[in-house]
Protein backbone atom coordinates (compact mmCIF):
# COMPACT_ATOMS: atom_id res chain seq x y z
CA UNK A 1 0.00 0.00 0.00
CA UNK A 2 1.51 3.32 -1.08
CA UNK A 3 1.79 6.43 1.10
CA UNK A 4 -0.65 8.23 -1.19
CA UNK A 5 -3.27 5.52 -0.70
CA UNK A 6 -2.74 5.58 3.08
CA UNK A 7 -3.38 9.34 3.05
CA UNK A 8 -6.45 8.73 0.86
CA UNK A 9 -7.90 6.29 3.40
CA UNK A 10 -7.07 8.62 6.29
CA UNK A 11 -8.91 11.51 4.62
CA UNK A 12 -11.86 9.26 3.84
CA UNK A 13 -12.24 7.97 7.39
CA UNK A 14 -11.69 11.37 9.04
CA UNK A 15 -14.31 13.06 6.86
CA UNK A 16 -16.78 10.21 7.38
CA UNK A 17 -16.15 10.31 11.14
CA UNK A 18 -17.00 14.03 11.36
CA UNK A 19 -20.28 13.44 9.53
CA UNK A 20 -19.47 14.40 5.94
CA UNK A 21 -21.59 12.59 3.31
CA UNK A 22 -19.84 9.42 2.19
CA UNK A 23 -19.91 10.54 -1.46
CA UNK A 24 -18.12 13.81 -0.66
CA UNK A 25 -15.68 11.94 1.58
CA UNK A 26 -14.74 9.55 -1.27
CA UNK A 27 -14.33 12.34 -3.84
CA UNK A 28 -12.18 14.51 -1.56
CA UNK A 29 -10.08 11.48 -0.56
CA UNK A 30 -9.60 10.61 -4.23
CA UNK A 31 -8.46 14.15 -5.04
CA UNK A 32 -5.98 13.95 -2.15
CA UNK A 33 -4.62 10.72 -3.64
CA UNK A 34 -4.22 12.25 -7.11
CA UNK A 35 -2.48 15.28 -5.61
CA UNK A 36 -0.07 13.07 -3.65
CA UNK A 37 0.69 11.09 -6.82
CA UNK A 38 1.21 14.26 -8.86
CA UNK A 39 -1.49 13.24 -11.31
CA UNK A 40 -3.91 15.56 -13.10
CA UNK A 41 -6.77 16.38 -10.71
CA UNK A 42 -9.06 16.43 -13.72
CA UNK A 43 -8.82 12.63 -13.70
CA UNK A 44 -11.46 12.64 -10.97
CA UNK A 45 -14.00 14.39 -13.19
CA UNK A 46 -12.99 12.27 -16.18
CA UNK A 47 -13.59 9.03 -14.28
CA UNK A 48 -16.99 10.24 -13.10
CA UNK A 49 -18.19 11.35 -16.52
CA UNK A 50 -16.81 8.33 -18.37
CA UNK A 51 -18.21 5.88 -15.83
CA UNK A 52 -21.69 7.41 -15.91
CA UNK A 53 -21.70 7.82 -19.69
CA UNK A 54 -20.66 4.22 -20.36
CA UNK A 55 -23.16 2.67 -17.94
CA UNK A 56 -26.56 2.57 -19.63
CA UNK A 57 -27.71 0.20 -16.90
CA UNK A 58 -27.53 3.02 -14.32
CA UNK A 59 -30.59 4.63 -15.92
CA UNK A 60 -32.62 1.93 -14.19
CA UNK A 61 -31.85 3.42 -10.76
CA UNK A 62 -33.72 6.78 -11.08
CA UNK A 63 -36.55 5.06 -12.97
CA UNK A 64 -37.13 2.52 -10.19
CA UNK A 65 -36.97 5.38 -7.66
CA UNK A 66 -39.66 7.27 -9.60
CA UNK A 67 -41.86 4.15 -9.78
CA UNK A 68 -41.59 3.53 -6.03
CA UNK A 69 -42.32 7.16 -5.14
CA UNK A 70 -45.37 7.28 -7.42
CA UNK A 71 -46.77 4.16 -5.76
CA UNK A 72 -46.20 5.66 -2.33
CA UNK A 73 -47.88 8.94 -3.34
CA UNK A 74 -51.02 7.18 -4.59
CA UNK A 75 -53.27 4.84 -2.63
CA UNK A 76 -51.51 1.69 -3.84
CA UNK A 77 -49.83 0.94 -0.50
CA UNK A 78 -53.14 1.24 1.35
CA UNK A 79 -54.94 -1.08 -1.09
CA UNK A 80 -52.19 -3.67 -0.85
CA UNK A 81 -52.41 -3.61 2.95
CA UNK A 82 -56.18 -4.19 2.89
CA UNK A 83 -55.67 -7.11 0.52
CA UNK A 84 -53.01 -8.62 2.80
CA UNK A 85 -55.19 -8.16 5.89
CA UNK A 86 -57.90 -10.18 4.16
CA UNK A 87 -55.38 -12.94 3.33
CA UNK A 88 -53.43 -13.42 6.56
CA UNK A 89 -54.65 -10.89 9.11
CA UNK A 90 -56.78 -13.39 11.05
CA UNK A 91 -53.88 -15.67 12.04
CA UNK A 92 -51.99 -15.39 15.33
CA UNK A 93 -49.69 -12.40 14.98
CA UNK A 94 -51.70 -11.63 11.86
CA UNK A 95 -50.80 -7.97 11.50
CA UNK A 96 -47.14 -8.92 11.71
CA UNK A 97 -47.79 -11.36 8.86
CA UNK A 98 -49.62 -8.61 6.97
CA UNK A 99 -46.55 -6.43 7.38
CA UNK A 100 -44.24 -9.09 5.95
CA UNK A 101 -46.52 -10.21 3.10
CA UNK A 102 -47.24 -6.61 2.07
CA UNK A 103 -43.51 -5.88 1.93
CA UNK A 104 -42.91 -9.01 -0.14
CA UNK A 105 -45.53 -7.87 -2.65
CA UNK A 106 -44.37 -4.26 -2.63
CA UNK A 107 -40.77 -5.38 -3.14
CA UNK A 108 -41.80 -6.67 -6.56
CA UNK A 109 -42.48 -3.05 -7.53
CA UNK A 110 -40.03 -0.73 -5.79
CA UNK A 111 -36.54 -2.29 -5.72
CA UNK A 112 -35.72 -0.19 -2.67
CA UNK A 113 -35.80 -1.03 1.03
CA UNK A 114 -36.12 2.63 1.99
CA UNK A 115 -39.12 3.07 -0.34
CA UNK A 116 -40.82 0.04 1.23
CA UNK A 117 -40.22 1.29 4.78
CA UNK A 118 -41.26 4.86 4.00
CA UNK A 119 -44.32 3.87 1.95
CA UNK A 120 -45.81 0.97 3.89
CA UNK A 121 -44.26 1.71 7.28
CA UNK A 122 -46.50 4.47 8.67
CA UNK A 123 -49.68 2.74 7.45
CA UNK A 124 -48.97 -0.74 8.80
CA UNK A 125 -47.43 0.52 12.05
CA UNK A 126 -50.57 2.57 12.63
CA UNK A 127 -52.66 -0.57 12.14
CA UNK A 128 -50.48 -2.63 14.48
CA UNK A 129 -50.34 -0.12 17.34
CA UNK A 130 -54.06 0.77 17.19
CA UNK A 131 -55.78 -0.02 20.51
CA UNK A 132 -52.46 -1.31 21.90
CA UNK A 133 -52.48 -4.55 19.86
CA UNK A 134 -48.68 -4.48 19.45
CA UNK A 135 -46.01 -2.38 21.11
CA UNK A 136 -44.54 0.50 19.13
CA UNK A 137 -41.05 -0.98 19.25
CA UNK A 138 -42.15 -4.38 17.93
CA UNK A 139 -44.25 -2.83 15.16
CA UNK A 140 -41.38 -0.64 14.03
CA UNK A 141 -38.80 -3.44 14.26
CA UNK A 142 -40.77 -5.92 12.15
CA UNK A 143 -41.50 -3.16 9.62
CA UNK A 144 -37.80 -2.38 9.24
CA UNK A 145 -36.92 -6.09 9.03
CA UNK A 146 -39.60 -6.79 6.41
CA UNK A 147 -38.42 -3.84 4.30
CA UNK A 148 -35.06 -5.58 3.80
CA UNK A 149 -36.84 -7.92 1.36
CA UNK A 150 -37.42 -4.94 -0.98
CA UNK A 151 -34.15 -5.12 -2.94
CA UNK A 152 -34.04 -8.95 -3.01
CA UNK A 153 -37.25 -9.87 -4.84
CA UNK A 154 -36.85 -8.21 -8.27
CA UNK A 155 -36.52 -5.44 -9.24
CA UNK A 156 -33.53 -4.38 -7.16
CA UNK A 157 -31.49 -1.18 -7.22
CA UNK A 158 -28.54 -2.71 -5.27
CA UNK A 159 -28.37 -5.59 -7.78
CA UNK A 160 -28.16 -3.05 -10.60
CA UNK A 161 -25.18 -1.49 -8.83
CA UNK A 162 -23.57 -4.91 -8.30
CA UNK A 163 -24.04 -5.71 -12.01
CA UNK A 164 -22.24 -2.44 -12.79
CA UNK A 165 -19.07 -3.41 -10.93
CA UNK A 166 -19.07 -7.14 -11.74
CA UNK A 167 -20.31 -7.30 -15.37
CA UNK A 168 -22.90 -9.84 -14.26
CA UNK A 169 -26.29 -10.22 -15.98
CA UNK A 170 -28.94 -8.11 -14.24
CA UNK A 171 -31.62 -10.50 -15.51
CA UNK A 172 -30.04 -13.52 -13.83
CA UNK A 173 -29.36 -11.53 -10.65
CA UNK A 174 -33.03 -10.59 -10.51
CA UNK A 175 -34.03 -14.23 -11.01
CA UNK A 176 -31.55 -15.28 -8.33
CA UNK A 177 -33.27 -13.02 -5.82
CA UNK A 178 -36.73 -14.61 -6.06
CA UNK A 179 -36.25 -17.65 -3.78
CA UNK A 180 -33.94 -15.81 -1.31
CA UNK A 181 -36.58 -13.08 -0.95
CA UNK A 182 -39.27 -15.68 -0.26
CA UNK A 183 -36.93 -17.41 2.22
CA UNK A 184 -36.35 -14.11 4.06
CA UNK A 185 -40.10 -13.58 4.27
CA UNK A 186 -40.58 -17.14 5.57
CA UNK A 187 -38.01 -16.87 8.39
CA UNK A 188 -39.48 -13.52 9.45
CA UNK A 189 -42.95 -15.10 9.54
CA UNK A 190 -41.67 -17.97 11.68
CA UNK A 191 -40.05 -15.53 14.11
CA UNK A 192 -43.18 -13.37 14.21
CA UNK A 193 -45.34 -16.45 14.93
CA UNK A 194 -42.99 -17.56 17.73
CA UNK A 195 -42.96 -14.13 19.38
CA UNK A 196 -46.73 -13.71 18.93
CA UNK A 197 -47.45 -17.01 20.70
CA UNK A 198 -44.96 -16.21 23.45
CA UNK A 199 -46.44 -12.76 24.12
CA UNK A 200 -50.07 -13.64 23.42
CA UNK A 201 -50.70 -11.02 20.77
CA UNK A 202 -54.39 -10.59 19.93
CA UNK A 203 -55.92 -12.20 16.84
CA UNK A 204 -57.43 -9.73 14.35
CA UNK A 205 -61.05 -10.22 13.34
CA UNK A 206 -61.36 -12.15 10.08
CA UNK A 207 -62.41 -10.21 6.99
CA UNK A 208 -65.70 -11.44 5.52
CA UNK A 209 -65.19 -13.83 2.62
CA UNK A 210 -67.57 -11.75 0.52
CA UNK A 211 -65.14 -8.82 0.77
CA UNK A 212 -62.19 -10.72 -0.69
CA UNK A 213 -63.18 -10.39 -4.39
CA UNK A 214 -63.56 -6.61 -4.05
CA UNK A 215 -60.23 -6.21 -2.24
CA UNK A 216 -58.52 -8.44 -4.80
CA UNK A 217 -60.00 -6.43 -7.66
CA UNK A 218 -58.77 -3.16 -6.14
CA UNK A 219 -55.26 -4.54 -5.57
CA UNK A 220 -55.03 -6.47 -8.85
CA UNK A 221 -53.47 -3.70 -11.01
CA UNK A 222 -50.76 -3.21 -8.39
CA UNK A 223 -50.20 -6.97 -8.13
CA UNK A 224 -49.61 -7.08 -11.88
CA UNK A 225 -46.55 -4.81 -11.68
CA UNK A 226 -44.05 -7.64 -10.84
CA UNK A 227 -45.62 -9.84 -13.53
CA UNK A 228 -45.20 -7.15 -16.20
CA UNK A 229 -41.61 -6.44 -15.13
CA UNK A 230 -40.50 -10.07 -15.06
CA UNK A 231 -42.28 -11.00 -18.28
CA UNK A 232 -40.76 -7.99 -20.04
CA UNK A 233 -37.21 -8.89 -18.96
CA UNK A 234 -37.30 -12.67 -19.26
CA UNK A 235 -39.61 -12.75 -22.26
CA UNK A 236 -36.98 -10.82 -24.18
CA UNK A 237 -39.28 -7.83 -24.71
CA UNK A 238 -37.31 -5.27 -22.69
CA UNK A 239 -33.88 -4.81 -21.19
CA UNK A 240 -33.79 -4.29 -17.41
CA UNK A 241 -33.36 -0.54 -17.97
CA UNK A 242 -36.32 -0.43 -20.34
CA UNK A 243 -38.30 -2.49 -17.82
CA UNK A 244 -37.58 0.22 -15.23
CA UNK A 245 -39.08 2.79 -17.60
CA UNK A 246 -42.13 0.55 -18.10
CA UNK A 247 -42.46 0.24 -14.30
CA UNK A 248 -42.42 4.02 -13.86
CA UNK A 249 -44.97 4.52 -16.67
CA UNK A 250 -47.22 1.75 -15.35
CA UNK A 251 -47.12 3.19 -11.81
CA UNK A 252 -48.04 6.62 -13.19
CA UNK A 253 -50.97 5.23 -15.18
CA UNK A 254 -52.24 3.24 -12.18
CA UNK A 255 -51.97 6.09 -9.69
CA UNK A 256 -53.23 8.88 -11.97
CA UNK A 257 -55.84 7.19 -14.15
CA UNK A 258 -56.94 3.91 -12.58
CA UNK A 259 -56.91 4.86 -8.87
CA UNK A 260 -57.23 8.63 -9.52
CA UNK A 261 -55.03 9.33 -6.50
CA UNK A 262 -52.30 11.51 -8.03
CA UNK A 263 -52.75 15.24 -8.58
CA UNK A 264 -50.47 17.52 -10.59
CA UNK A 265 -49.07 18.94 -7.35
CA UNK A 266 -48.32 15.52 -5.87
CA UNK A 267 -46.77 14.44 -9.19
CA UNK A 268 -44.44 17.44 -9.02
CA UNK A 269 -43.53 16.49 -5.44
CA UNK A 270 -42.87 12.90 -6.54
CA UNK A 271 -40.63 13.93 -9.46
CA UNK A 272 -38.67 16.53 -7.47
CA UNK A 273 -38.17 14.10 -4.59
CA UNK A 274 -37.09 11.37 -7.01
CA UNK A 275 -34.62 13.76 -8.62
CA UNK A 276 -33.05 14.52 -5.23
CA UNK A 277 -32.84 10.82 -4.33
CA UNK A 278 -31.37 9.97 -7.74
CA UNK A 279 -28.81 12.77 -7.42
CA UNK A 280 -27.78 11.48 -3.99
CA UNK A 281 -27.29 7.95 -5.35
CA UNK A 282 -25.53 9.33 -8.43
CA UNK A 283 -23.09 11.28 -6.31
CA UNK A 284 -22.21 8.14 -4.35
CA UNK A 285 -21.69 6.29 -7.65
CA UNK A 286 -19.41 9.12 -8.86
CA UNK A 287 -17.33 8.88 -5.71
CA UNK A 288 -17.15 5.11 -6.07
CA UNK A 289 -16.03 5.37 -9.72
CA UNK A 290 -13.11 7.60 -8.79
CA UNK A 291 -12.27 5.46 -5.78
CA UNK A 292 -12.38 2.29 -7.88
CA UNK A 293 -9.89 3.89 -10.30
CA UNK A 294 -7.54 4.39 -7.36
CA UNK A 295 -8.09 0.83 -6.11
CA UNK A 296 -7.27 -0.47 -9.61
CA UNK A 297 -4.16 1.75 -9.77
CA UNK A 298 -2.97 0.24 -6.50
CA UNK A 299 -3.81 -3.27 -7.81
CA UNK A 300 -5.60 -4.04 -4.55
CA UNK A 301 -8.03 -6.60 -6.11
CA UNK A 302 -5.05 -8.53 -7.48
CA UNK A 303 -3.29 -8.38 -4.12
CA UNK A 304 -6.42 -9.62 -2.31
CA UNK A 305 -6.87 -12.42 -4.87
CA UNK A 306 -3.23 -13.42 -4.51
CA UNK A 307 -3.44 -13.39 -0.71
CA UNK A 308 -6.57 -15.53 -0.62
CA UNK A 309 -5.20 -17.82 -3.31
CA UNK A 310 -2.06 -18.31 -1.25
CA UNK A 311 -4.16 -19.40 1.70
CA UNK A 312 -5.63 -22.29 -0.36
CA UNK A 313 -9.07 -21.24 0.80
CA UNK A 314 -12.11 -23.20 -0.36
CA UNK A 315 -14.99 -21.39 -2.08
CA UNK A 316 -17.23 -22.08 0.93
CA UNK A 317 -14.58 -20.79 3.34
CA UNK A 318 -14.21 -17.66 1.22
CA UNK A 319 -17.97 -17.02 1.24
CA UNK A 320 -18.24 -17.53 5.00
CA UNK A 321 -15.30 -15.20 5.70
CA UNK A 322 -16.49 -12.49 3.32
CA UNK A 323 -20.03 -12.60 4.70
CA UNK A 324 -18.84 -12.28 8.27
CA UNK A 325 -16.74 -9.29 7.19
CA UNK A 326 -19.68 -7.68 5.38
CA UNK A 327 -21.99 -8.24 8.36
CA UNK A 328 -19.51 -6.32 10.51
CA UNK A 329 -19.07 -3.58 7.90
CA UNK A 330 -22.85 -3.28 7.64
CA UNK A 331 -22.89 -1.96 11.20
CA UNK A 332 -20.98 1.18 10.12
CA UNK A 333 -21.37 1.52 6.32
CA UNK A 334 -24.39 1.78 4.03
CA UNK A 335 -25.08 -0.84 1.38
CA UNK A 336 -24.18 1.36 -1.61
CA UNK A 337 -20.70 2.04 -0.23
CA UNK A 338 -20.08 -1.65 0.49
CA UNK A 339 -21.26 -2.74 -2.96
CA UNK A 340 -19.44 -0.06 -4.96
CA UNK A 341 -16.20 0.23 -2.96
CA UNK A 342 -15.59 -2.93 -0.90
CA UNK A 343 -17.10 -5.68 -3.05
CA UNK A 344 -14.88 -4.99 -6.12
CA UNK A 345 -11.86 -5.96 -3.99
CA UNK A 346 -13.20 -9.50 -3.66
CA UNK A 347 -14.63 -10.17 -7.12
CA UNK A 348 -11.27 -11.26 -8.67
CA UNK A 349 -10.73 -13.63 -5.74
CA UNK A 350 -14.25 -15.01 -6.17
CA UNK A 351 -13.56 -15.66 -9.87
CA UNK A 352 -10.23 -17.30 -9.06
CA UNK A 353 -11.83 -19.60 -6.48
CA UNK A 354 -14.68 -20.55 -8.82
CA UNK A 355 -17.42 -18.80 -6.84
CA UNK A 356 -20.46 -18.12 -9.04
CA UNK A 357 -20.83 -14.34 -9.38
CA UNK A 358 -24.64 -14.43 -9.49
CA UNK A 359 -24.67 -16.43 -6.24
CA UNK A 360 -22.05 -14.11 -4.76
CA UNK A 361 -23.96 -10.99 -5.83
CA UNK A 362 -27.31 -12.04 -4.38
CA UNK A 363 -25.70 -13.13 -1.12
CA UNK A 364 -23.82 -9.82 -0.87
CA UNK A 365 -27.02 -7.81 -1.42
CA UNK A 366 -28.86 -9.86 1.24
CA UNK A 367 -25.93 -9.28 3.59
CA UNK A 368 -25.99 -5.51 3.08
CA UNK A 369 -29.75 -5.45 3.65
CA UNK A 370 -29.20 -7.03 7.07
CA UNK A 371 -26.79 -4.15 7.69
CA UNK A 372 -29.72 -1.80 7.04
CA UNK A 373 -31.30 -2.88 10.36
CA UNK A 374 -28.11 -3.43 12.36
CA UNK A 375 -27.22 -0.74 14.94
CA UNK A 376 -25.55 1.68 15.16
CA UNK A 377 -25.85 2.52 11.41
CA UNK A 378 -29.22 0.97 10.66
CA UNK A 379 -30.59 3.12 7.85
CA UNK A 380 -34.05 1.52 7.93
CA UNK A 381 -34.28 2.14 11.67
CA UNK A 382 -33.63 5.83 10.99
CA UNK A 383 -36.23 5.87 8.19
CA UNK A 384 -38.92 4.32 10.40
CA UNK A 385 -37.99 6.69 13.21
CA UNK A 386 -38.27 9.69 10.87
CA UNK A 387 -41.65 8.64 9.42
CA UNK A 388 -43.34 7.50 12.64
CA UNK A 389 -41.53 9.24 15.51
CA UNK A 390 -40.97 5.93 17.36
CA UNK A 391 -37.74 6.25 19.39
CA UNK A 392 -34.72 4.30 18.17
CA UNK A 393 -34.19 2.68 21.55
CA UNK A 394 -37.61 0.99 21.34
CA UNK A 395 -36.82 -0.41 17.89
CA UNK A 396 -33.32 -1.54 18.82
CA UNK A 397 -34.66 -3.46 21.83
CA UNK A 398 -36.92 -5.50 19.52
CA UNK A 399 -34.83 -5.89 16.35
CA UNK A 400 -32.46 -8.62 17.58
CA UNK A 401 -34.65 -11.71 16.85
CA UNK A 402 -35.35 -10.50 13.31
CA UNK A 403 -31.65 -9.91 12.62
CA UNK A 404 -30.97 -13.45 13.85
CA UNK A 405 -33.68 -14.89 11.57
CA UNK A 406 -32.28 -13.05 8.53
CA UNK A 407 -28.70 -14.16 9.32
CA UNK A 408 -29.95 -17.77 9.40
CA UNK A 409 -31.53 -17.23 5.98
CA UNK A 410 -28.28 -15.66 4.71
CA UNK A 411 -26.14 -18.62 5.71
CA UNK A 412 -28.65 -21.07 4.26
CA UNK A 413 -28.05 -19.25 0.94
CA UNK A 414 -24.29 -19.51 1.47
CA UNK A 415 -24.33 -23.24 2.24
CA UNK A 416 -26.97 -24.12 -0.36
CA UNK A 417 -26.28 -22.12 -3.57
CA UNK A 418 -29.28 -23.76 -5.25
CA UNK A 419 -31.53 -21.42 -3.25
CA UNK A 420 -30.10 -18.61 -5.40
CA UNK A 421 -29.25 -20.43 -8.62
CA UNK A 422 -32.19 -22.80 -9.14
CA UNK A 423 -34.48 -20.25 -10.83
CA UNK A 424 -31.69 -18.76 -13.04
CA UNK A 425 -30.78 -22.29 -14.18
CA UNK A 426 -34.39 -22.90 -15.22
CA UNK A 427 -34.10 -19.85 -17.51
CA UNK A 428 -30.87 -21.05 -19.09
CA UNK A 429 -28.17 -19.65 -16.84
CA UNK A 430 -24.89 -21.55 -17.00
CA UNK A 431 -22.56 -20.53 -14.21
Amino acid sequence: MSTAFSVCLLVLFVLAAVGAPIAISMIVAAIAYLAMKGQDLGLAGEQMMQGLYDSFVLLAVPLFIVAANIMNAGTISERLLKFCVALVGHFRGGLGLVNIVANMIFSGMSGSAVADAAGLGPLVIGMMTKEGRYSRGYSAAITAAAATIGPIIPPSIPMVLYALISNTSIGYLFLGGILPGLLMGFVLMVMNHHISKKRGFAVTEKVALSELPRLTREAFPALMMPVILLYGIYGGITTPTEAAAVAAAYALIMAALFYRALSWRSLYTVLSGSARSSAAVGLIICGALVFNYIVASENLPGQVAGLLGGLTMSPLGFLIGVNILFLLLGCILDSTTIILVIVPLFIPAARQLGVDLVHFGVVVVVNTMIGFITPPYGVLLFVVNATTGIPLREMISEIGPFILALVVALFLMVFFPAIVLWVPHIFGYIG
